[in-house]
C-alpha cells in the first residue's frame, strides 16, 4: 500500500499542537460523550488516535482504520507508551474496502475527509454512512466552513490553505476549498443534530458536526 504519511506521520501530533494548540484535540473528542459502554465505534483515518483511546476508555468497542502503516505504527507506539490496556481493533486498509455495513453505532471522520477532492470526499462520506447502523451517529471534525465578516472569512481561508498546501507538498493530499460538511451530510440523508466550534485566538477555526442516520421504519 502506498504510505503517503511516511514523512509527516511521525510528527503529526506535534504539527497539530503547533498549528492549533489544543483546539484540534478538543474538536476530535467533542461528540464522544454520546457513546455508551458497549457501543461499536469506527474511526476512519485514525492518525495517532488519542480520540480512539478516549472512546475506548469510555467503554466503547473501538475499531480504527488507516491506510498509512506509519500512522498505525505511531498509534501502537502511543498505546504502548501510555500503557493503554483497553483493546482497540486496528485495520490497515483503505476505508473504501471496509465492508462492515450497518455495524457501527458511531462512525467518526476527524480531519480525514479533507485529504480528498470534493467528488471523492462525497463518495467516502457516503460509504462511512453505510457503515453505521440505522440511527447511528456520524461525526465529522475538521476545519470550520468560513463565516462572519470578510476579514474573518479571509483569515480562516488563509489559515486553511497554510495547512492544505503543507499536506499537498509532503503527503500528496488534494488542494481544495474548505468543505461545508453539514450541507454535504444533509444531502446524503443525515439529520444534522449538533455543531461544536473550537477557537484559535478569536476565530472559530474548527468544528465537530454530529449527524444521525435515519432509523429503519
Amino acid at each position: 500500500m502506498n504510505d503517503k504519511y511516511k514523512l509527516v506521520g511521525p510528527i503529526y501530533d506535534w504539527l497539530s499542537a503547533v498549528y492549533s494548540g489544543k483546539s484540534i484535540h478538543h474538536c476530535k473528542v467533542a461528540m464522544l460523550d454520546k457513546l455508551k459502554p458497549g457501543d461499536k465505534v469506527l474511526f476512519a483515518g485514525v492518525g495517532h488516535g488519542k480520540d480512539a483511546v478516549y472512546a475506548a476508555r469510555l467503554g466503547a468497542d473501538v475499531t480504527v482504520v488507516d491506510l498509512s502503516e506509519t500512522m498505525l505504527k505511531n498509534f501502537q507506539r502511543n498505546l504502548d507508551k501510555e500503557g493503554v490496556k483497553v483493546r482497540i481493533r486496528q485495520l490497515h486498509s483503505d476505508i473504501m474496502k471496509v465492508r462492515e455495513f450497518e455495524k457501527y453505532d458511531m462512525v467518526v471522520a476527524n480531519f480525514f475527509l479533507n485529504v480528498f477532492d470534493e467528488e471523492m470526499m462525497h463518495r467516502v462520506l457516503e460509504h462511512l454512512i453505510r457503515l453505521g447502523k440505522p440511527g447511528a451517529h456520524v461525526v465529522v471534525g475538521d476545519f470550520a466552513y468560513p463565516t462572519g465578516n470578510i476579514l474573518s472569512r479571509l483569515a480562516k481561508k488563509a489559515y486553511w490553505y497554510g495547512a492544505v498546501l503543507f499536506f499537498w507538498a509532503f503527503a500528496g493530499n488534494a488542494v481544495h476549498k474548505i468543505y461545508n460538511y453539514p450541507e454535504s451530510m444533509q444531502k446524503l440523508g443525515l439529520h444534522v443534530r449538533e455543531k461544536k466550534h473550537y477557537r484559535l485566538l478569536l476565530l472559530n477555526c474548527y468544528w465537530s458536526v454530529l449527524g444521525t442516520k435515519p432509523a429503519n421504519r
